[in-house]
């Protein structure tokens, strides 16, 4: 076959199906097939985390290729579009476990108020320890909270919201990858305590580690992730901003 114009055969195919929405969508979707069966391969270990395996994946395939981001989100966005069903699908886990969520209304609330404030507060102080400078500062307070509601919180304080869904994003998969193996060391092994904190410290990608884990498990991530994010939206915009000429000049 004689080459195609531009070039080798192969490379002119590759620069034509770049530009089709439906490479991307597909491309993604293999390399989360692929990531979803190593792990079950691997028996679920938590270490052979899907999302932490796609994503390197995808990235080694944009790099190896010169592809923007830009290109690749063009075709993928329909998979962006996916997450808000996903997240209210949540609600159904949620719904059936109902009745334990009342009873421990008040243990409840107390993790959250702990756990939210330790997950903002002690990436200010690490940061400030480091050298970090007020917006960096600021972009690392939601890390533990769900993208969307993070980066507008970090626009509110002066943070950057392209690091601070990096940080997210890194975050979420460091709780899915450690956090129930070391919960369990820790001695915790009632799948509601589980479940919620790993929604609490890693959002949405913890709380599908919490479904692999039990119903149970997912709902209580779902509950979590959810107050996390409506808790952290309504005061870490008045408690960092105060916060940040000390940290910074600490």
């Amino acid at each position: 076959m004689p080459p195609l114009i531009g070039g080798h055969p192969a490379h002119d195919i590759w620069v034509y199906l770049e530009t089709q929405p439906l490479l991307w969508l597909t491309l993604t979707l293999v390399a989360y097939a692929a990531a979803f069966a190593l792990q079950r391969r691997l028996r679920g270990h938590p270490a052979a985390n899907p999302v932490l395996i796609a994503v390197a994946l995808l990235a080694t395939v944009l790099l190896a290729t010169g592809t923007p981001y830009a290109r690749y989100f063009e075709g993928a966005q329909f998979v962006h579009f996916l997450l808000g069903p996903a997240t209210v699908a949540l609600a159904v886990p949620l719904y059936g476990q109902r009745q334990r969520i009342v009873e421990r209304a008040g243990p409840i609330a107390i993790a959250l108020v702990a756990g939210s404030l330790t997950a903002a507060l002690s990436a200010c102080l690490i940061a400030s320890t480091l050298g970090a400078s007020p917006a960096t500062i600021a972009s690392l307070a939601p890390k533990s909270v769900t993208t969307p509601i993070a980066m507008g919180i970090a626009e509110r304080i002066g943070g950057l919201a392209s690091l601070t869904a990096v940080v997210v994003i890194l975050t979420g998969i460091l709780g899915a990858v450690v956090g129930s193996g070391l919960l369990r060391r820790l001695g915790v092994r009632d799948d509601a305590s589980v479940g919620f904190a790993l929604g609490l410290a890693a959002h949405g990608i913890g709380s599908a580690r919490a479904l692999q884990i039990s119903e149970e498990a997912g709902a209580f991530a779902a509950l979590a992730m959810g107050l996390g994010g409506a808790f952290a939206a309504l005061t870490l915009p008045w408690l960092v901003p105060p916060l940040l000429p000390l940290l910074a000049g600490h």
